[in-house]
């Protein structure tokens, strides 16, 4: 790899703290808005680099760059464009521990996580590569007298990107890959807290032959997503966020014409019944609780014990919880690494504490010092169990209870709208 893609992007030298800018016409480029943002190693506290914060005026140059970038992309056979995601493939797999090292130092899981999440964005790109074929389209003879029936598969033009801090490698692999297989341009706007991972990924594109303008790379916040909602020539949006945000987002690029797809936040309960095997319940537990620091939408935030099952499974959860290590993502020791930012900790403990405040029992908890994800909570000798909702693509995090009212039916409730009912 040549010297500018083989340094961890973002990476602060000594006490020098880096620059992340954007990425235009198939090279970084500085930010010109005058605002940018501080982005922190989770594990230290410490800044290690200021990421850009792009203005209307700067989202405007990329999606001119990548309109101009289109026709040509467009027109390149589709077995050529599949060329290039075959490369694309191959460099990412050579330097998917470089990438996972720039998602843990930024975003703070564990490395393995990393990996495994650079893993999980590799598939959609091996899936691209088969884009001759995922592209053909149908034919009907004489559907009707003397008329043929026939489909084809055509680019949008300039399509967008708008991806969560939780997995700021995997999410944007699930949009990108075949938007530019299927001959589109592509412009990705990263999340401001760990952006340096789409630089590095757009240095790999470079690499693999896609030609310049065909994607991008817009670092900001709210400024820019809304510059990218507005831009008449943006033709489609995909998001990955909390679920306001996604309603948001549907509804502003709905209403100027654009495609959109938003994915917003969930909610996952877990029953575990009398005769479930508590060894599997517990291990399923702890890796949705505290894999990836449980920030992540598939995180399961409400636990339903039935019956006797109840406090034999909270006494092997404490126990697995208390013996989980926690420290620096790239410590291979480490099983848990700190959530993403001070701020977001302080949200966390809020609830933690919120909790307690209501009569709930700390059942098990961390030193101050660690940013734990997840805590436990139960009020001992009475029906109620809190576990906080810990998610990651959500900005917005609310507890979640769950009701035992009786032994033969169930009710889970939590204050984002979601409730089901289990009989028992």
């Amino acid at each position: 790899m040549d010297a500018q893609t083989a340094a961890p992007t973002g990476a602060a030298v000594g006490a020098q703290v880096a620059r992340i800018g954007h990425y235009v016409s198939g090279r970084r480029i500085e930010g010109t808005s005058g605002r940018d943002a501080e982005v922190f190693n989770p594990a230290t506290g410490a800044v290690t680099g200021r990421v850009a914060l792009a203005d209307a005026r700067e989202v405007d140059v990329a999606v001119q760059a990548a309109k101009e970038a289109f026709p040509g992309w467009s027109d390149t056979p589709a077995v050529r464009r599949a060329r290039v995601m075959f490369k694309f493939r191959e460099l990412l797999e050579a330097h998917r521990d470089d990438l996972a090292a720039i998602i843990t130092r930024e975003h703070g899981k564990v490395f393995e996580d990393a990996k495994g999440e650079v893993t999980r964005g590799l598939e959609v790109v091996e899936f691209s590569t088969g884009i001759p074929h995922l592209l053909k389209g149908e034919f009907s003879d004489q559907v009707s007298t003397g008329i043929d029936q026939f489909s084809l598969r055509q680019p949008l033009g300039v399509c967008a990107g708008i991806t969560p801090f939780n997995f700021p490698a995997m999410v944007p692999m699930w949009m990108f890959p075949l938007a530019l297989a299927a001959g589109n341009a592509f412009i990705l706007k990263p999340s401001e807290r760990d952006p340096s991972a789409s630089l590095f990924i757009a240095d790999l594109l470079k690499q693999a032959g896609l030609p310049d303008g065909v994607f991008n790379v817009v670092q900001g916040d709210k400024a820019a997503v809304d510059a990218l909602l507005h831009h008449p020539d943006v033709a489609a949006i995909s998001f990955v966020g909390s679920t306001p945000i996604a309603e948001y987002i549907h509804r502003e690029g709905s209403a100027r014409g654009k495609r959109v797809q938003a994915l917003g936040g969930a909610k996952n309960h877990m029953v575990v019944m009398p005769d479930a095997n508590l060894e599997q319940a517990v291990d399923a537990l702890i890796g949705s609780a505290y894999g990836s620091a449980g920030e992540r939408c598939m995180a399961i935030s409400v636990c339903v014990a039935v019956g006797r099952v109840a406090d034999e499974l909270v006494a092997r959860l404490a126990a697995r919880t208390k013996s989980l290590k926690i420290g620096d993502g790239m410590d291979p020791a480490s099983e848990m690494g700190p959530l993403v930012t001070a701020a977001h900790h302080a949200k966390v403990k809020g609830y933690v504490d919120l909790g307690v405040q209501e009569g709930a029992r700390l059942v098990v908890d961390g030193p101050e010092e660690i940013l734990k994800a997840v805590r436990l909570l139960l009020r001992a000798g009475t029906d109620w169990i809190k576990l906080p909702r810990f998610k990651g693509s959500s900005q917005h995090q609310w507890p979640s209870y769950m009701t035992v009212g009786g032994r033969s039916r169930l009710r889970l409730e939590s204050s984002n709208r979601v409730s089901s009912a289990v009989g028992c």
